[in-house]
């Protein structure tokens, strides 16, 4: 399943690259929100949480819905701004129609379904219907905030403004001190990148979960449901991010120019761990059917205790020495276990470490 993008009109310098402090903000009050999705900015949340006021993190809750399971497209600017207030003013030069859509029926995070037929729920029936539907589904805090949005959307509109602004002042504006550094070395990387060696080059220096079609019009991000969008000549945005990480969200919906916004590897804030590089889902796959098997559970239960040959193995277990290569080849692929040679003998050891990053990879693909 994937998000793809038709970047047949675009131009080399149709793409932009830039952090953007809005879409970092976003990143940064899910972080809040959600923390369980980021156990390695644990320390990070648990600074900001114990310093900041407890009435802005039930603030933070109440809007939920712009940043917890989905990320409001209006939140990743396809034309970042040097600073907060930039970005929101340009949200705030929204009509009401195209802010309340982008505020309740999202399509940036991939995992809410979108429905394209629909109009805002501003005037759609429908629309309408289904984003108290969805907010019911989540509790009464969110079925308030959808009504609260539905019945004022300019007082609602006031409301997140001066909670964002809050959140920088209380929070945001130390953490983006230290990032925006490092975010816009990233960005002008993927610059240079795109200019140099072209297209395909610059998306695997994104993310393993981004490619590019056979004829190189497409950019295609693996995610939870299989959508399409097209950039026209106005391009597209890469957005980096620390704090985001492990999520790759992706601009799609009708009428917004395509925006990707993806995490910055080998990079964390003050009080976290860095984050590994990225794995696709496929590696997972591909890493969970080599334990998959009881054969090579037993190999690798013999392994994780010291290097073993083939014969050996094949003598512990009562296996032919061609059924214990084709297993171990197997394991091997999957990266759990390495070889080396002793004299004329080929030594298999197993990965500890691979093994033990298995859990952490899953989760941060399925999270993606």
């Amino acid at each position: 399943m994937s998000v793809s993008i038709d970047v047949s009109r675009v131009r080399a310098e149709g793409y932009r690259f830039a952090p953007s402090p809005l879409a970092e903000l976003g990143s940064a009050v899910h972080l809040l929100v959600e923390p369980a999705h980021h156990p390695a900015q644990n320390g990070w949340v648990s600074s900001v949480a114990a310093s900041v006021e407890p009435q802005l993190l039930e603030r933070l809750i109440d809007a939920d819905f712009l940043w917890r399971t989905s990320r409001a497209d209006m939140l990743l600017p396809a034309e970042p701004g040097a600073t907060l207030g930039d970005e929101l003013d340009a949200v705030d030069a929204l009509s009401d129609e195209t802010w309340v859509s982008a505020a309740l029926l999202t399509s940036s995070c991939g995992t809410v379904p979108l429905h394209r037929e629909l109009g805002s729920p501003l005037v759609d029936p429908a629309a309408r219907d289904l984003a108290r539907e969805r907010a019911l589904a989540r509790g009464p805090r969110q079925i308030g905030f959808v009504d609260y949005v539905l019945d004022n959307p300019p007082r609602a509109r006031a409301t997140i403004r001066r909670l964002l602004e809050d959140c920088e002042a209380a929070f945001f504006a130390e953490a983006w001190a230290q990032l925006v550094p490092r975010l816009t070395a990233d960005a002008r990387l993927k610059h240079d990148v795109l200019a140099t060696s072209g297209l395909r080059r610059l998306v695997d220096t994104v993310s393993p979960a981004v490619t590019v079609d056979d004829d190189g019009t497409r950019i295609v991000v693996d995610k939870l449901q299989d959508n399409a969008t097209t950039a026209d000549e106005a391009g597209g945005t890469f957005l980096p991010s620390v704090l985001g990480h492990p999520h790759l969200l992706v601009v799609h919906a009708p009428g917004w120019r395509p925006v990707i916004q993806y995490p910055v590897s080998g990079s964390a804030v003050a009080g976290g761990a860095a984050p590994g590089p990225a794995t696709t889902v496929e590696v997972i796959e591909e890493r969970l059917h080599a334990l998959d098997n009881p054969v090579r559970l037993r190999l690798a239960r013999s392994l994780i205790r010291g290097p073993h040959t083939t014969a050996d193995l094949a003598e512990a277990w009562s296996l032919s020495a061609p059924e214990v290569s084709r297993h171990l080849a197997i394991l091997k692929q999957a990266g759990f276990v390495t070889t080396s040679r002793r004299g004329r003998y080929v030594v298999y050891v197993f990965d500890v470490v691979a093994a033990a990053r298995l859990g952490r990879d899953m989760v941060e693909a399925l999270l993606r």
